[in-house]
């Protein structure tokens, strides 16, 4: 199978795409941009517990958007929401 040189372009083309893609994958993970990447779970016990959720109440209480808290500790906005 012979290729024609535009063929042969098109190809040169499409890799070159693929190894741009595969090259901005990886530096967004450096970047931790890539949301599941650099994410650790973290599991709070009894007193830490605790006080994580008085916290957390509290910055809701002084008008702190969910988005903005959920975003800055880690944890889902449906948590907070289901917070007593």
């Amino acid at each position: 199978m012979t290729l024609s040189a535009q063929q042969v372009r098109k190809l040169n083309r499409i890799i070159a795409l693929a190894q741009q893609l595969i090259e901005d994958n990886k530096s967004a993970r450096m970047l931790g941009l890539n949301g599941a990447a650099n994410k650790t779970r973290i599991r709070r016990t009894g007193k830490e517990l605790v006080q994580f959720r008085r916290m957390l109440k509290g910055e809701r209480k002084k008008g702190v958007p969910v988005a903005e808290l959920a975003r800055k500790h880690g944890i889902s906005s449906a948590y907070i929401y289901m917070l007593p």
